[in-house]
């Protein structure tokens, strides 16, 4: 023990010496003699802290604590040593402080004890966290152990617990938007929800509110207090507003005894009031406190709620009694001086209720009030808006708020009955029920199902529920509905009296009675009205009609009373301006005065004024009166829509209109005008087959009111006619116009529409080639219009019909006989000034004396089309006349005219009238004139441009190309500018930019004919010929019949590839002998293509047509030829008479054959004609005259032609082949070795010709020379793997080689025979001639079937296997469907025949 003493005591002079290791060492050995020395571990702890070893300084106090826990000594040196972390220990810090400070407590040293607090405190300040800071202030608290001994001299409590809240405030506000930050980015996490729940998990649990209560309880400062109560409500309100429903209700309770008790204290906090009066779910709003609204309206005189708090205490409807004005504050007095008017208490509620828009009183009282001023569609809005607001509330508080959400939803299902009836009754009696399922007994809703029975015309079940009513309130107005329902539902005497007596009973000044009073005085008249129908009844004004004026003296708004006073000033009054003027009063009032609405709406219409007539039908539209509710035995009406839909059909809406037509025959679907009008409204709309439907639909309504004179029906036959018509459906069109011609012959309209449809008819069918019926039509046309002439000869309309029916003709000039050249004469002579046809005369040359000239009877082609030409010209310089007083008109007409004359000059006519060969210009001069004419009247047409440009390409062509780039800037998506402008460049030879513009036309248009033939003439310029060919093809494909340039190229291409490729079908010449054919029918004297058309036909074996079409040439050459004596002539003269002769002889006509071939060769002897022309008519006329002879018997002058054919040839193969078959045909020894020489010299002169191959076998066959048998064998066989070779030349390579086989093998000769076509079969298995031969040689069925299935394959258009060699192949199956096909294919031959036998 004195070894711990002396350690100790030399441990205490070391520290005082400030030797702190020598301090060190003594205490620890001063503890290893002691180790439960407190004094040693408090030198020890103190060393270490001089030294700055921390830790065990702390341990070193901490274990001599542990021995005397209530020394200070220790304790002070923790603190001190804790003091000099700067705030890193603080929490150890605390608990230290607080253990030293209740023992200076127990030995009451006070200062002592609050400086250590003191100290303690402000370091926590400077150093610590917020969340340090709280903790360290918690040891001022009263709940704390130094409290009352310090009480005094520590802050006040309600001052800490102000910081403590501060702190716990920061720390919320900072842990709910750092968890919001965080929770946000997760997947699928909402802003919204992730807000809610962050909210709910902090203030379920937060602190705040204990500490606001008890800065509360410990405040000695009022205004301190209210401002904490404040803090208290909002906070408790807020952590309402994120608990979960269940939560809800105990901290509801909660909230509402804070709102109260401020409420009772009458602070100025809203959320208090607020919480007050929206959470008080009244029944009804008398069950308010007048008293307490009054003070919310003196506490907020500014808030939106007290603005229609105000207005409604102050309106007639509050049930409370008024303040009396020796009552009110001065303050008020002053700011307002007497009562409210009604206008501005409504301003002032609608402020007020903009202000607060979450508020469910506001809403309430305002609906209440809209209802009283039968404002429905606001009440409606305000009621909806309330039902809003309260299921926010509800979800807020937990509240059902039942009574409340009922009240506004009557507000709104009353508002509904009246606003737009009966378009919201659905949702009205839905309430209604929904409601009385809850209240079975609730008035309001029981009137309510009663008012929307009465709409729906169900009277019996209206009185019922009034009457249901009527027991638990005895309101007049209850009585006089009842009343009014037994009246609508044919009780008239009794409910007259019934109302009689609710009359007596409405007293009172109010605007309310007033309204009831003029309602009940209206129906009373009514009744009376209903009562007689007589009109003298009705016309005493005594009776209803003073009824109706005393209903409007007691309301001068009430809208029925005007509406029946009009009817009987129109009816019975006779003053149609009274009646007129009463009419728009009740229209004005109300939109749901449907009767007076009509009125108004037909006498607009019968004044023309469409634009009043769309207003009152948009009303009356709007109203909601013109649908019926499901369910209602009321009719709908259909004629708000029927209005407005003529109203838009005249302003050319045709897509409204349509929906309203639609719109009025749902309601009234036998409504024969709305047909019309929807069908009129489709058909200017451009939708025909909707059209059609339409009008077909409104002829079926016909016959209803078939004998009905004032019905006109003609009008829906007229519009159907003009929908055929639109849908080219001409013949229909026609039947049509005429059958409403039947009805009204007067019609001039009709009969220019039967007119117009006959020309366009007659174009049309020019575009699909029937040519007789456009003539024919065309024809009828111009005798209608002589017709028409006679009614009225100054139309527009008339004269470019008549001109169109005469450039009909131009189309189908071989027609042009038929054109009734004295109709239109007398059609041109009639009614008119001969100066009329004067204009361009100067030009064109055709005025007053053409149309003298004109003469019946002549059958001169030519003629009748210069006659046809010219009427045209002065039928359009008619029509110019006839629309001198419209500028738009005189520019079509003008143009009209141009295109007239410019088909006058490409048709021809100028050459028929003059014998230079010069072509002419007048009429091409004429047509640039008639279209600057138009230009100049109408400058921003692009078709008028375009057409100049076309006129001026000849002419001019810079101005025809800036007429084609003015025409497209016009319009750039116009394929045919684009197309003649592609033409100019071609004219041009620029031939890049000719492309860009065919091309650019065939983007815009690809099936614009034209663009496709530019692109064809631009390749065959660049020796293309194939893709020409084909751009050909295309073209004609695609166009119409009305194109003779298409036609043209598209037969040359296709002929000169036939030339050139003699293999091809025969059916590949169908389409352009077709296409001449129309070309025939179209042009005169194309005698070029004449030519060319009886080429075509001779290839497809038409030998009469062929004939026919030569002689008619060779003629027309002659006589040209006579006139002209040109070279050129003379050698077309020479070509038809030797393409004559030989389509004689296929038409074996040998003797006239060998005429014309050496008129032919007579006709081309002079040496000066073309050579090549020349050399290619003698070597026809040489061969054809030679086969002719042959074929007659003459063999010797067919020997000499076709000798005469090797010299002009210079031994050509083919010529010495048939030589070689004429002089074997002969039969003497002389010209049979003759032949063999000349076959011998052609094979060996032109190594692999075909025929002189084969012949040569032939003839070494019918010698039996086998040694030119092998010879010819062997070339045999090279030519059947030659791909050059026909299906015809095939096969008879196939024949001969199994003819030889048979003849002259050594094996069995049938079968040589058929090995040798079992070759033919392995060498070609596609090909039918191997398959032929086989059959042919072998008794089973299934070579045949071979044939017949390669033959099929092998025939037009996949081949060009001939008809007759398929019909072979049929009749090799021997059986009989087959022979019956081989028949149908080719009938001219005996195959399919002998297969019937």
């Amino acid at each position: 023990m004195s070894s711990a003493k002396t350690a100790l005591k030399a441990a205490k002079a070391a520290l005082d010496a400030h030797k702190y290791q020598d301090a060190i060492d003594q205490a620890n050995a001063a503890l290893a003699a002691d180790p439960k020395s407190y004094t040693a571990n408090v030198f020890l702890g103190l060393a270490h802290e001089k030294q700055g070893q921390l830790e065990a300084s702390e341990t070193a106090y901490r274990s001599a604590v542990k021995l005397k826990d209530k020394d200070p000594l220790a304790w002070q040196g923790l603190v001190s040593l804790y003091e000099k972390q700067a705030g890193k220990r603080l929490d150890e810090y605390h608990d230290a402080v607080v253990s030293l400070a209740e023992i200076f407590m127990e030995k009451d040293d006070r200062a002592r004890c609050q400086s250590v607090l003191d100290k303690y405190v402000g370091d926590a300040k400077k150093y610590g966290s917020r969340t340090q800071l709280k903790h360290s202030l918690e040891v001022y608290l009263p709940n704390g152990p130094l409290y009352d001994y310090l009480e005094g001299r520590i802050p006040q409590p309600a001052h800490t617990y102000a910081k403590i809240a501060d702190i716990v405030e920061a720390d919320e506000k900072q842990r709910i938007n750092t968890e919001i930050g965080q929770r946000r980015t997760r997947l699928g996490a909402r802003i919204d929800q992730v807000t809610a729940e962050v909210k709910r998990e902090v203030l379920e649990g937060s602190q705040l509110e204990e500490l606001y209560g008890a800065i509360v309880d410990w405040t000695h400062d009022d205004e301190v207090r209210r401002q904490y109560e404040e803090k208290l409500l909002q906070r408790a309100y807020d952590t309402l507003i994120t608990l979960h429903t269940p939560k809800k209700a105990a901290k509801r309770e909660h909230v509402t005894k804070l709102a109260q008790g401020l409420v009772i204290l009458k602070h100025p906090f809203q959320l208090a009031w607020k919480i007050k009066l929206e959470w008080n779910d009244i029944e009804k709003l008398d069950d308010l406190d007048a008293g307490l609204l009054r003070e919310y309206i003196s506490i907020f005189p500014d808030e939106g709620l007290s603005k229609v708090l105000r207005g409604y205490l102050e309106s007639d409807i509050s049930p409370f009694p008024k303040i009396e004005a020796s009552t009110r504050d001065k303050a008020e007095k002053d700011e307002d001086s007497g009562p409210m008017s009604a206008a501005d208490r409504l301003i002032l509620m609608s402020e007020g209720i903009e202000e607060c828009p979450s508020s469910i009183l506001a809403h309430r009282l305002l609906g209440q009030y809209y209802l009283s001023l039968e404002e429905h569609e606001s009440a409606a809005s305000t009621a909806r808006q309330g039902l809003s607001c309260t299921s926010v509330e509800s979800k807020i508080s937990g509240l059902s708020l039942q009574h409340s959400r009922d009240a506004i939803s009557i507000v709104l299902a009353m508002a509904l009955v009246q606003f737009q009836a009966p378009r919201h009754h659905p949702e009205a009696m839905d309430i209604f029920e929904d409601i009385l399922r809850r209240k079975a007994t609730e008035t309001s809703a029981l009137i309510g199902i009663g008012l929307i029975l009465e709409e729906q015309e169900n009277y019996t079940e209206a009185v019922d529920y009034f009457c249901r009513a009527l027991e638990r309130s005895s309101e007049p107005r209850i009585k006089a509905e009842a009343a009014w329902c037994k009246a609508l539902n044919g009780d008239t005497e009794s409910s007259l009296h019934e109302l009689e007596v609710c009359l007596a009973e409405m007293e009172g000044s109010d605007t309310r009675t007033k309204s009831l009073r003029s309602q009940t005085l209206y129906r009373i008249g009514m009744c009376m009205w209903n009562q007689d129908a007589s009109t003298a009844t009705r016309r005493d004004r005594t009776g209803a009609y003073a009824r109706f004026l005393a209903s409007l003296q007691a309301d001068f708004n009430f809208a029925p009373a005007y509406t029946s006073l009009g009817i009987y000033y129109a009816d019975y009054g006779k003053d149609k301006k009274r009646a007129r003027k009463c009419f728009q009063k009740a229209f004005e009032l109300s939109s749901s005065e449907v009767e007076a609405a009509e009125r108004l709406a037909k006498s607009f219409a019968k004044s023309g004024e469409w634009d009043l007539v769309e207003v009152v039908s948009q009303r009356v539209i709007e109203s909601g009166k013109v649908k019926t509710a499901p369910g209602s035995k009321k009719k709908g009406i259909s004629w708000p829509f029927a209005a407005l839909g003529v109203v838009q059909l005249n302003t050319q809406e045709y897509g409204k209109s349509i929906t309203s037509f639609q719109s009025a025959l749902r309601t009234a679907p036998s409504d024969y005008y709305c047909w019309v009008g929807l069908g009129e409204s489709y058909h200017n709309s451009g939708r025909y087959i909707a059209a059609t439907k339409a009008f077909e639909q409104a002829q079926k309504l016909e016959v209803s009111f078939e004998n009905d004179s004032n019905k006109d029906i003609w009008f829906s036959k007229y519009m159907l006619a003009n929908v055929r018509r639109e849908l080219g459906e001409y013949d229909a069109a026609i039947a049509g116009y005429r059958e409403v011609l039947k009805l009204r012959p007067a019609e001039f309209g009709v009969s220019i529409a039967l007119l117009q449809s006959l020309v366009e008819g007659a174009r049309h069918y020019v575009e699909l080639g029937f040519y007789g019926r456009a003539a024919d039509g065309a024809r009828e046309a111009i005798w209608l219009a002589r017709e028409i002439s006679a009614i009225q000869n100054d139309a527009f309309s008339l004269w470019k019909a008549v001109g169109d029916a005469c450039t009909v003709f131009t189309y189908v000039q071989a027609y042009t006989p038929s054109l009734p050249v004295q109709a239109l004469q007398l059609l041109l002579e009639t009614g008119v000034d001969h100066g009329v046809y004067d204009l361009l005369t100067d030009i064109d040359g055709v005025g007053k004396n053409a149309a003298q000239t004109f003469r019946q009877g002549t059958d001169d082609v030519g003629v009748s089309l210069v006659f046809s030409v010219k009427a045209a010209i002065l039928a359009q310089k008619r029509a110019i006349h006839a629309c001198a007083n419209e500028v738009h008109a005189r520019a079509v007409a003008w143009y009209n005219l141009g295109w007239t004359e410019h088909r006058a000059h490409i048709s021809g006519i100028e050459e028929m009238q003059t014998s230079s060969n010069k072509r002419p210009f007048k009429h091409l001069k004429a047509s640039v004139q008639a279209f600057k004419r138009a230009i100049e009247l109408e400058a921003g047409n692009a078709e008028f441009w375009n057409s100049l440009g076309i006129a001026t390409t000849d002419l001019n062509p810079k101005v025809s190309q800036h007429s084609f780039v003015r025409s497209l800037y016009l319009n750039d998506k116009n394929a045919r500018t684009w197309t003649n402008l592609g033409t100019l460049y071609l004219i041009q030879e620029d031939l890049q930019l000719a492309n860009e513009a065919f091309t650019r036309a065939q983007s815009c248009d690809p099936d614009y004919a034209q663009a496709w033939l530019g692109q064809g003439l631009l390749a065959g310029i660049l020796a293309d010929q194939n893709e020409a060919r084909n751009l050909f093809t295309h073209a004609f494909d695609i166009a119409d019949s009305s194109s003779t340039m298409i036609k043209r190229h598209y037969a040359m291409s296709t002929f000169d590839h036939v030339i050139s490729c003699p293999s091809s079908s025969s059916i590949n010449n169908l389409q352009p002998l077709f296409a001449l054919h129309q070309l025939h029918s179209q042009v005169l004297s194309d005698l070029e293509f004449e030519h060319l058309s009886s080429l075509f036909a001779e290839r497809i074996s038409d030998f009469a047509d062929a004939v026919s079409i030569l002689d008619l040439v060779a003629s027309n050459l002659e006589t040209k030829y006579e006139t002209s004596e040109s070279p050129v002539t003379l050698v077309r003269f020479a070509q038809a008479k030797a393409d004559l002769a030989r389509v004689r002889l296929a038409e074996k006509s040998f003797r006239i054959s060998a005429e014309a071939s050496e008129t032919a060769l007579g006709l081309s002897e002079d040496e000066s004609l073309d050579e090549k022309a020349r050399e290619k008519v003698r070597l026809s006329a040489y061969m054809t005259a030679g086969l002719a002879n042959y074929y007659q018997g003459m063999m010797d002058q067919a020997i000499s032609m076709f000798r005469s054919a090797l010299e002009e040839t210079e031994g050509d193969p083919d010529i010495v082949c048939l030589l070689a078959q004429v002089l074997w045909a002969k039969g003497g020894d002389e010209e049979r070795n003759v032949a063999r020489e000349q076959l011998f010299d052609c094979v060996e002169n032109h190594n692999g010709h075909i025929t002189a191959i084969m012949l040569l076998g032939a003839v070494a066959v019918l010698d039996g020379d086998r040694d030119t048998i092998e010879a010819v064998k062997d070339d045999l066989q090279g030519l059947r793997t030659r791909d050059d070779l026909n299906e015809q030349q095939q096969s008879k390579v196939v024949q001969l080689l199994t003819a030889i086989a048979s003849l002259y093998s050594q094996e069995d000769s049938n079968s040589s025979g058929m090995g040798e076509a079992t070759k033919s079969v392995m060498l070609a298995p596609s090909k039918p001639h191997g398959w032929s031969q086989l059959a042919s040689l072998s008794e089973e069925a299934f070579p045949a079937e071979m044939a017949v299935l390669a033959a099929t394959k092998a025939a037009p258009p996949r081949g060009t296997l001939e008809a007759k060699d398929l019909a072979e192949a049929h009749a090799g199956t021997r059986r009989l469907d087959d022979a019956q096909r081989a028949i149908m294919v080719a009938p001219w031959t005996t195959h399919g025949w002998e297969g019937l036998v």
